[in-house]
């Protein structure tokens, strides 16, 4: 069976939690199918775009280097399914092949954690919410610039985390 070593997407290597890459067999083609579970940020940046330039290197030196469409796929992991149509699949011979009807396909979420990935890249999220505060603190907090307010609150959010789980 293929591994994949690496993959850069655009020219950048991104860092993949595992991956499986194969082929499909439908009726009228191949596809050479490859997913991999990415960091919240990167199914972000990514997951929108119709084709990205992909370079995999896998386990033993070879390497793809092709213009593949995305797609984004459900599970409990951010991942990106990436694929391209194949003429000849007689370059692949150690490629798992796949069709339609397979009922299975690799299973790449076992064994990870959303909270190893949130380890290794935090993505972060826009909030807005409501306070009701005495006036004195409201000020205070209008005359904050975003980066301090931002830090701010993430320190006193992760103070309360804090002691919330120690009690």
């Amino acid at each position: 069976m293929a591994a994949v070593k690496s993959v850069k997407i655009d020219g950048k290597e991104i860092r993949i939690f595992n991956s499986a890459i194969y082929i499909v067999e439908s009726n009228t083609r191949y596809t050479l199918e490859l997913d991999i579970i990415v960091s919240e940020v990167a199914e972000r940046k990514y997951g929108r775009e119709e084709n990205l330039i992909i370079e995999i290197e896998l386990q033993d030196g070879r390497m793809i280097n092709s213009i593949m469409h995305v797609q984004q796929v459900a599970g409990e992991l951010p991942k990106l399914n990436l694929y391209c149509n194949l003429d000849e699949i007689d370059e692949y011979p150690d490629f798992q092949l796949l069709t339609e009807n397979d009922i299975e396909f690799p299973n790449i979420e076992k064994g990870i954690t959303l909270a190893e990935i949130r380890q290794f890249e935090m993505p972060n999220e826009n909030i807005r919410f409501k306070l009701t505060l005495p006036i004195d603190q409201a000020e205070w907090l209008k005359n904050l610039k975003q980066k301090e307010l931002n830090q701010f609150f993430k320190e006193a959010i992760y103070e309360y985390w804090k002691n919330q789980t120690i009690k």
